[in-house]
């Protein structure tokens, strides 16, 4: 699921947990822009001031307690723009779904239409008029919902009192739910034109089986329709509570403004603890499924368990499979599968970590009569990776590449209450993001091939295709200029 903000009338967007190199140092995934300066050319202060130099990191000075109802807070006080960014990160995400698949994204995207008095409609002018934005999201691990305002008092009140209303009482409208029921089942029926995301599910399937990860994350077309309001009212009762909830807060906010904020919230939820953390995913039978799909090319995902967000080999994973697919050009399978053979429009790897092992992927598509073997290729690719491991060049130019980005991680309020909302809710020390960024600059070659072989193995891959079957042609041989343009251009 993706986040979105107010005004909205359609369910929110789906995807996939998200990109490497960024994901690293950038926990929290979603977040909203910040916004400029108001006089011209303000936004481009910053490239005069770098003067050939990389971009300096913001040292954050957070602060944390806990409220009365048992709700951890995180804050960074932060004066240089009139406004404050606030993310509640919930344990109710559809790992908490039970057997009702898609009952934590329909709760989620049906906070904003109803409050006491207000429909969807009044609720998006109310945040609109006070300049403010509200946004909400649902993923496997978590459920957010994130409020940004001007930090004046007569439009900070306002703001955050609707705020409450709605994460706190929202009134779960019939007609509503309906609405929302019949977009979900629309976008079911488009994903059947859509073998990419037809391969993600039975991927997912196959890796965690009966796991609470391992089912759509939005539920199916079966699972929606019975889902009853009532369903919708005690799943918000049990998985909003206050002791189940992160606050982070950033902005314009003196330490006082901020504990009378997380207050507020915090008393607006429901009572209730934390809800029990989940279990580790039993390993998967190793294996290839193919789902036949008329088209002209062939989808190919490759995923095996990889770790948990508070893994000490974070670091080390993180930096080696930026080298092998997690930057754009210039990493070992763009390289072999892209530039030198052109098979492929684009190839990443990602280790997404979560509350408990998340996925490693490897993800792209070919023409299908190549499929077999790019897919052979791309086995053979990481074989090698993990018997050689980085080269020391490599290995320095990820962290260069890796120093150069980091600052993005704390470049604006919404990046920090994404940063803060994660290392709340995946209890990761305070100093989280300056330990990552040492630890990874003082990797050795051979600590980033142990780690890789400490958690990968080439043999363990599940195997998702999804295209048609037809005769197989072999690959072209490599080159350094490729007969043809890559092959993989994306058809969805």
């Amino acid at each position: 699921m993706t986040e979105h903000t107010t005004p909205r009338h359609t369910p929110k967007g789906r995807g996939v947990f998200g990109a490497l190199l960024l994901s690293a140092v950038c926990l929290a995934g979603p977040a909203h822009a910040d916004t400029a300066a108001a006089k011209p050319g303000a936004n481009l202060q910053s490239l005069a001031e770098l003067d050939g130099k990389a971009p300096s990191r913001r040292n954050l000075d957070i602060k944390t307690w806990n409220t009365a109802e048992g709700a951890k807070v995180l804050f960074v006080e932060a004066h240089e723009l009139p406004m404050f960014d606030l993310r509640l990160t919930f344990a109710a995400g559809s790992s908490q779904d039970g057997n009702l698949p898609g009952l934590a994204t329909l709760t989620n995207a049906m906070l904003n239409e109803g409050v006491a008095g207000k429909d969807v409609g009044a609720i998006a002018a109310g945040f609109e008029g006070l300049g403010a934005d509200f946004g909400n999201g649902a993923y496997r691990d978590m459920a957010v919902a994130s409020l940004r305002s001007l930090s004046a008092k007569d439009k900070r009140e306002p703001a955050l009192k609707l705020f409450a209303e709605v994460v706190g009482k929202p009134t779960f409208p019939e007609d509503a739910l309906k609405r929302i029921k019949n977009q979900m089942l629309a976008g079911f029926e488009y994903q059947k034109q859509n073998p990419s995301k037809l391969a993600s599910i039975e991927l997912f399937e196959k890796l965690y089986g009966k796991h609470p990860y391992g089912h759509p994350s939005d539920g199916d077309a079966r699972s929606i329709p019975p889902i009853t309001l009532d369903q919708l009212r005690a799943f918000h009762a049990k998985a909003y509570a206050a002791g189940n909830v992160v606050i982070a807060l950033v902005g314009d906010l003196s330490r006082t403004e901020a504990e009378a904020i997380a207050a507020q919230v915090s008393a607006a939820l429901p009572k209730g603890p934390a809800l029990p953390k989940l279990a580790q995913p039993s390993e998967p039978k190793p294996g290839v499924n193919h789902i036949d799909f008329p088209s002209k090319q062939t989808h190919l995902m490759l995923a095996q368990l990889g770790i948990d967000r508070a893994d000490p080999d974070y670091a080390a994973l993180s930096l080696g499979n930026s080298i092998l697919g997690g930057g754009a050009f210039g990493t070992r399978l763009m390289s072999e599968v892209r530039e030198k053979r052109g098979l492929t429009y684009g190839v990443y790897s990602v280790f997404s970590p979560m509350q408990v092992r998340g996925p490693f992927m490897i993800n792209l598509q070919t023409r299908a009569e190549l499929s077999e073997g790019t897919l052979k290729l791309v086995q053979d690719i990481l074989r090698d990776y993990l018997k050689t491991g980085p080269t020391q060049q490599e290995l320095d130019d990820a962290k260069r590449e890796l120093a150069g980005s980091f600052p993005l991680s704390t470049a604006s309020n919404a990046s920090i209450v994404g940063q803060l909302g994660a290392i709340g809710f995946y209890d990761l020390p305070l100093n989280f993001l300056e330990d990552f960024m040492q630890k990874s600059q003082s990797l050795t070659v051979e600590q980033v091939r142990a780690a890789l072989n400490k958690h990968l193995a080439a043999d363990k891959m599940v195997i998702v295709t999804a295209g048609p079957k037809v005769a197989q042609q072999p690959l072209p041989p490599p080159t350094d200029k490729p007969a043809e343009q890559p092959l993989g251009v994306p058809e969805h």
